[in-house]
């Protein structure tokens, strides 16, 4: 909820219960909130409280009190109404109103200083101080969470995952453009890459059976400071990238777990070229049909074992040996052994790079 929301929500109560109207004005006089259609006092009595060193003055129809102890310094607030009870009910008011928007801003800074350290936009004693400052530890164990939706700007996953992580008040939710939800959580010193990766499938799940959606969840190696948490969440972004790329079939991706994906990930693509061009070729990956890639993709999965591709796609033994005798003519290679299998993969992974890079101007 906004800060205005909640302050509006505030003060309908205190009308509901006092019986009183409520008016915040911001520092050009103009109504922020209010409780009700009442008259404001002139400019020029504004602008002689303004200029007064008194923090309320009062009539027989209102009170104005000044919102110092806050950031937002020029706001006033107008209670109606006159005798002690007023008067006692609006400096009520006026300490929650100033307790809340000190919670805000205090919050919107914390948030700020988590998004420019992400970005690297600080020096060491920058980050330091900024973090003394907001009560932020600075040597904390931390690990990046990068949340992505297959949904552009999903409202409700970042609704779902502030609730997940609502009762962790060290952890920090935040958002850079669009590049997706991040989650600062602050670990503790038994937590290993095997708890980083239950909370990414949490989320997971979470998201499918909460938000109603589906998305995609990468974790970055453990930060021991706060200046590593840049490259951390340059990690998390990584692992997303090459994660979907060479893993499509899988939701979760540690920047410790991409395996092979990583090496490819960071080959030229003139070197990838030549690599599928000493595969396949004339031909292309794309050339070959789609349920041939079916069935080598499930012999894959089954650690080149026959039988077992043959009973999970309903194929008889004898037809998969027929189709990889042709694929064998085809490109040379016979996939039924480990070394051509191996090579075969890799173009097959080295081509979904090429795809990748070629519709992200790579």
């Amino acid at each position: 909820m906004k800060i205005q929301q909640t302050i509006q929500k505030c003060l309908d109560d205190w009308n509901r219960i006092s019986g009183l109207d409520f008016c915040i004005l911001d520092e050009n006089d103009q109504i922020y909130i209010s409780t009700g259609d009442r008259r404001l006092p002139s400019s020029e009595k504004l602008a002689l409280f303004r200029e007064d060193p008194a923090l309320c003055i009062s009539n027989r129809s209102c009170s104005l009190y000044k919102l110092n102890n806050t950031p937002q310094s020029n706001m006033l607030l107008i209670v109606w109404g006159s005798g002690e009870q007023a008067s006692t009910i609006g400096e009520l008011a006026v300490c929650q109103v100033e307790s809340l928007l000190t919670a805000y801003t205090e919050k919107t800074d914390k948030n700020s200083f988590m998004q420019n350290l992400l970005l690297d936009r600080y020096s060491q004693v920058e980050a330091f101080n900024k973090a003394a400052r907001l009560h932020i530890t600075p040597s904390a164990r931390r690990a990046v969470f990068l949340v992505e939706t297959k949904q552009h700007k999903d409202e409700n996953a970042l609704a779902t995952i502030r609730n997940i992580f609502s009762a962790r008040t060290r952890d920090f939710i935040t958002a850079l453009d669009d590049s997706g939800i991040i989650v600062v959580r602050e670990l503790q010193s038994t937590e290993s890459y095997e708890e980083l990766d239950g909370i990414a499938c949490m989320l997971v799940d979470m998201l499918n059976t909460e938000a109603m959606t589906s998305a995609w969840v990468s974790y970055s190696n453990v930060a021991d400071d706060i200046m590593e948490l840049s490259d951390a969440y340059k990690e998390a972004r990584t692992a997303l990238e090459v994660g979907k790329i060479f893993y499509a079939d899988k939701n979760v991706f540690g920047y410790n777990r991409l395996g092979i994906g990583r090496l490819i990930y960071q080959l030229p693509t003139q070197v990838c070229n030549m690599f599928v061009g000493e595969i396949f070729g004339e031909e292309s990956l794309e050339s070959i049909d789609d349920e041939t890639l079916n069935i080598i993709r499930t012999f894959f999965e089954n650690n080149l074992n026959l039988s077992e591709t043959s009973r999970q796609l309903y194929v008889h033994r004898n037809t998969l040996v027929y189709r990889f005798e042709k694929l064998q003519k085809r490109f040379g290679l016979d996939i039924r052994t480990f070394e051509d299998a191996l090579a075969f993969k890799l173009a097959m992974m080295v081509s979904d790079y090429i795809t990748y890079s070629g519709n992200h101007g790579k």
